[in-house]
């Protein structure tokens, strides 16, 4: 199954999209900010990162900007979770910047699911 690096600095959501994906029988691993992501991202080499936008220190959009401008990572599909649920933000994410998907909290549990296996090509 599938490894799935999950970033955010709540601990709340981490804990809960882990919960879900591990029900699914998903591997996880978790970062609560930039700079372990990008460490994590070397050592598990995840199939997919779920990614946060507003985070201290490194916000997601330039985690993903590291992400793809290493050549060894640039192929891990991102799937943004955010708060930032303004439709503008939404388009910008998947059509100007390029993530996979653009997942607004609150999020429901097949909502996730449904994105998760999408990126991975289930």
């Amino acid at each position: 199954m599938a490894k799935i690096l999950v970033v955010d600095d709540e601990p709340d959501t981490v804990d809960l999209v882990k919960l879900v994906l591990e029900t699914e029988g998903y591997q996880t691993s978790v970062a609560y900010n930039g700079e372990e992501a990008l460490e994590m991202i070397k050592i598990d080499k995840p199939d997919l990162v779920l990614l946060d936008i507003m985070m201290p220190k490194m916000d997601g959009w330039a985690i993903r900007k590291k992400i793809i401008d290493n050549e060894e990572t640039r192929d891990i599909p991102i799937v943004m979770l955010t708060a930032k649920a303004q439709p503008i933000d939404k388009m910008i994410g998947l059509h100007v910047i390029g993530v996979t998907d653009y997942i607004t909290k609150p999020f429901g549990r097949q909502e996730l699911i449904d994105s998760v296996k999408k990126a991975i090509g289930e």
